[in-house]
């Protein structure tokens, strides 16, 4: 939400940030609030858009107006819009929550084409019920569950959900992520990111890789 923040991330190794485009979500961002964020955040840092249930147009031009490199989708998009998105050189995050309809959600995806396919970069892992960043912790111990018995075979996970540096080595460890995505588990006051708990989030990122 802060431009020094995303300098701070840069700054301590983080590989990407993110910036919510969802109205009424509680880190909401506006388009020119997200230009000076992206500014901050250091060359080889990836931006990271998400978006919930947003017409393909209005991501299209949020991403280059903020030059984002990635978009994430939280809400019910379809195969459709994803292929959309990926065909405008676009590519996807698409987030799927821990509950009863995940190995639904998860073959619908494997169910699409190349083009679909080739848009979506990975997959993020959220909590079942409340919207993203609220700290409330997944189920590692269900997405360890289905990663075993080969549900994710062949997919990049993000791991999201109540992730934060006193638990994030042991998330990793059962889970084995591609990467995961934390926003309340390193913050000192809402929206404000604290330095000290992204570095020891990154320093317990490292001992575990």
């Amino acid at each position: 939400m802060r431009p020094t923040d995303a300098a701070a991330a840069g700054e301590l190794g983080a590989d990407a940030i993110g910036m919510i485009f969802v109205p009424g979500a509680r880190r909401f961002v506006s388009v020119e609030t997200a230009k000076g964020i992206s500014r901050q955040a250091g060359p080889f840092v990836t931006r990271v858009g998400v978006f919930q249930d947003a017409p393909t147009k209005k991501i299209l031009e949020t991403a280059a107006t903020v030059s984002l490199d990635l978009v994430q989708l939280h809400g019910h998009e379809r195969a459709e819009q994803v292929a959309e998105l990926g065909a405008c050189g676009l590519r996807v995050l698409k987030a799927i929550r821990v509950d009863d309809r995940i190995e639904q959600e998860v073959h619908y995806w494997r169910g699409q084409g190349a083009d679909v396919q080739q848009a979506l970069l990975g997959f993020v892992l959220e909590t079942a019920g409340p919207s993203g960043g609220s700290g409330i912790a997944n189920d590692f111990e269900a997405i360890a569950r289905h990663r075993q018995a080969g549900l994710f075979d062949g997919m990049r996970l993000i791991l999201a959900g109540g992730v934060r540096p006193e638990n994030a080595a042991g998330a990793i460890r059962l889970v084995r992520p591609w990467a995961i995505d934390v926003s309340s588990g390193v913050e000192k006051t809402f929206g404000q990111k604290s330095k000290r708990l992204i570095d020891e989030l990154m320093q317990v990122v490292w001992a575990v890789e």
